[in-house]
């Protein structure tokens, strides 16, 4: 470290944003949001304020997929007990814990690997078991996506990996990714509500997508579809992509486009009959409960919005233009100030460095509040992981760009290589939560004194 450590103020600063970072992070943990939704008396389960008589049921099945799988499962153990039958759960590598009647199965994200697939086809295959009187509790959250992949027919799971990887590396947002996973999927779109009918089908859902989408978390794998194969190829078309992407796969959406493949279910579709999906936590959620902490801490808070998406390094000059805003004339918000906000920014990937768009977020901040006393930027990932890293995201203050100068790495090198993850280790100032068994998108706290 230079002699520019951080200290005093500063170090204060960083405190605080972490304490803010972490309350919000309690508010969506999964277990308890799980307990919050779901309750039982005796043989009655109440969800959603919906009562289910166990007696009525011969089986009742445990499926889903995502990186909150593990202590949703945990819940609905503690709920059920031996009333589960068999249950079956894919979950991201590290992301376990004991369970007795729910087997977890670990698995590749954000690029699937043939652990998901395989656990995918069991997943499918237990829920085409169900008969019309047996209860599916399908439990899905962030990571659902990469962690399901079931190819459609004459694709293979390298075809999924190789597009996603182009998907990732072009811009694309989440909800484009997630409309070609859908179709191009056996299980996403709302196949495994298809797969499920004729058994009740109760599906609790973690969102970490902007608006809460229902059909675009973990690509909707019991929700109504409202995209179509038409859409799939504009998004192919907006990014250029046609002769990138594997051969199969654009082949097969164009055959969806032209009616030769059946079109993923939709709105009114008799399979829905019996389904129902409920959020039981989300990214506004977080933001709620880190805006009392902050208050709790006399900060004057200003949430920003829980629906950021764009251009990472765009959102990160937006956001820094607030706090300099602050800085400079007292609003939106007088100083101590703080600013929150959520969602899901994409990063364009030019170069061949290590990050993700938390990291990439903060490099690209450390630029525009260079100088300017005492402001602590903090992005970080609420499931704990951000890109291919061991970081949850990075700090950024007024001294990260003079701090790095002097031990003579170029921030502006290190963004344009896209090498945010090398930059912080070096500076000491990424963000390290570990595993958080969780997932409503991004959260970033910026404070001003």
């Amino acid at each position: 470290m230079s002699k520019f450590n951080v200290r005093g103020d500063l170090e204060k600063l960083r405190k605080h944003a972490s304490g803010i970072f972490f309350a919000g992070l309690a508010a969506v943990e999964p277990e308890a949001a799980v307990n919050r939704f779901c309750v039982r008396r005796k043989n009655i389960l109440t969800i959603g304020g919906l009562k289910y008589n166990l007696d009525g049921f011969e089986n009742i099945y445990v499926i889903g997929a995502g990186k909150a799988g593990a202590p949703m499962s945990s819940a609905l153990e503690n709920l059920l007990g031996g009333r589960i039958t068999e249950g079956m759960v894919n979950v991201k590598y590290g992301h376990v814990t004991s369970l007795k009647y729910v087997k977890l199965v670990e698995a590749g994200h954000p690029i699937p690997d043939e652990n998901g697939r395989s656990g995918a086809a069991k997943i499918l295959q237990l829920a085409k078991k169900a008969g019309k009187d047996d209860l599916v509790i399908c439990l899905i959250s962030g990571g659902g996506s990469a962690l399901l992949p079931f190819p459609a027919s004459g694709l293979s799971l390298k075809d999924k990996q190789d597009t996603i990887k182009m998907l990732i590396s072009s811009g694309a947002t989440i909800h484009e990714i997630n409309t070609i996973r859908k179709h191009t999927s056996f299980i996403k779109g709302g196949m495994l509500a298809k797969a499920v009918f004729p058994a009740t089908l109760v599906t609790l859902i973690l969102s970490d997508v902007v608006g809460d989408d229902l059909d675009v978390v973990a690509s909707g794998p019991t929700v109504p579809d409202t995209s179509t194969y038409r859409d799939c190829l504009g998004i192919i078309r907006k990014y250029k992509l046609g002769k990138k992407l594997p051969g199969k796969v654009v082949e097969y959406l164009t055959g969806g486009a032209e009616v030769k493949i059946p079109e993923t279910p939709k709105t009114g579709d008799l399979i829905f009959k019996k389904t129902r999906n409920h959020i039981v936590g989300s990214g506004i959620e977080a933001i709620k409960a880190a805006k009392l902490k902050a208050e709790r801490l006399k900060y004057n808070t200003f949430v920003l919005s829980s629906m950021i998406e764009g251009e990472t390094k765009e959102a990160a000059r937006f956001h820094c233009a607030v706090a300099r805003e602050v800085a400079k004339t007292g609003l939106p918000v007088p100083r101590p100030a703080c600013i929150i906000s959520g969602g899901e920014t994409t990063v364009n990937i030019t170069g061949k460095g290590l990050g993700g768009r938390n990291q990439e977020f903060a490099l690209a901040a450390a630029s525009e509040i260079a100088g300017i006393e005492n402001i602590v930027v903090l992005s970080g990932g609420t499931d704990g992981t951000d890109g291919p890293t061991d970081a949850a995201g990075a700090f950024a203050d007024s001294t990260t760009a003079e701090r790095a100068k002097a031990v003579g790495i170029d921030p502006l090198k290190y963004l344009n290589e896209n090498d945010s993850y090398n930059f912080f280790k070096k500076l000491g100032d990424l963000f390290i939560t570990g595993p958080t068994n969780t997932n409503v998108m991004d959260l970033r706290i910026i404070l001003v004194k």
